[in-house]
């Protein structure tokens, strides 16, 4: 039986990480210069979207939105999910099925849908943004509290 209670599912897909990306990230290192040193490493990215997406929701709605900030986050943000998607398949992932949360390694490919669903929304691309909700609760129904997305 899987963590997730399915027992004809898949298992869970567990990440093995990016050690060095993770560490340098950890050790406050520039994500732009980690994510040039490891551009498979999807917690890179997350960085990337996160920072450049912070604070844009709680802008001044009268506010001429910041459109570069936008779309560099939704860049970031798709970079790291499609780099994400590689390492789920060579995992064994087939497009469906359990990417646990509580799996430490798996939160940089997760962290950057939930970006990528949050720049979409901001720049109304609702269906993408619709896709990305249901890939975080395919993957993982806690990962959208996790990211603020709830």
């Amino acid at each position: 039986m899987t963590s997730f209670g399915d027992l004809l599912g898949p298992p869970p897909t567990l990440l093995t990480g990016d050690d060095d990306a993770e560490s340098d990230l950890l050790n406050g290192a520039d994500p732009a210069a980690v994510a040039a040193e490891y551009p498979a490493a999807s917690i890179a990215w997350a960085y990337l979207a996160e920072a450049a997406l912070d604070g844009l929701a709680d802008a001044d709605s009268s506010a001429e939105p910041d459109r570069a900030r936008q779309m560099a986050g939704y860049a970031y943000a798709r970079t790291g999910y499609h780099r994400g998607l590689d390492q789920l398949r060579r995992h064994g992932w087939k497009g469906y099925g359990p990417v646990p949360w509580s799996h430490e390694p798996n939160r940089g490919f997760l962290r950057c849908v939930g970006s990528l669903a949050r720049a979409a929304q901001m720049i109304g691309e609702e269906d993408e943004y619709l896709r990305c909700l249901d890939l975080l609760n395919d993957s993982d129904p806690r990962a959208i509290a996790e990211l603020g997305l709830d």
